[in-house]
């Protein structure tokens, strides 16, 4: 049903969405359950992604978990849908809390490695690929950044 609609116009209705859910969080400011994966390949390469609305920076998979979903089960679904990319073992990282247009927002940061070559549907995501790791591609969202450190944190050896 939704490749019915042209690829261009298509993009344009989610920024459009974009637009009025930003205003309803800003009305009714519900809290919201988040995950992100951030998703290497076996060369240890990273998996961002570039949507076709919000700012255009470079982001983890990352979505909303839906109500009652499990949400390594959400993880898996949103690591699918916007790479076509399905993870192995998840791994929390750990749990970050974020601001968005006047609603809190708790996400769910988790690693793993992937299998498969990423895809962009040119609908929602308009980019999709790996890259080493000591060559990320700019702009990278402030969210993003701050989510990596997880991935720092986690590999740091108990002292």
């Amino acid at each position: 049903m939704l490749h019915l609609i042209p690829a261009p116009l298509h993009r344009r209705l989610y920024r459009v969405a974009d637009a009025i859910r930003k205003l309803w969080w800003r009305i009714r400011q519900p809290e919201l359950t988040g995950v992100a994966v951030i998703a290497t390949n076996l060369d240890g390469h990273l998996l961002l992604v570039r949507m076709s609305y919000g700012s255009g920076g470079w982001n983890l998979p990352t979505g909303g978990a839906g109500k009652g979903e499990d949400l390594q089960d959400a993880a898996r679904r949103e690591l699918l849908e916007e790479t076509g990319c399905e993870a192995g073992r998840l791994k929390l990282l750990g749990t970050q809390s974020d601001r968005l247009f006047g609603t809190n927002n708790i996400v769910h940061v988790f690693s793993a490695k992937v299998s498969g070559h990423p895809r962009a549907d040119m609908r929602e995501v308009i980019e999709a690929k790996f890259f080493p790791s000591h060559s990320l591609p700019e702009p990278l969202t402030a969210i993003t950044q701050r989510r990596l450190k997880l991935l720092k944190t986690a590999a740091l050896p108990d002292t």
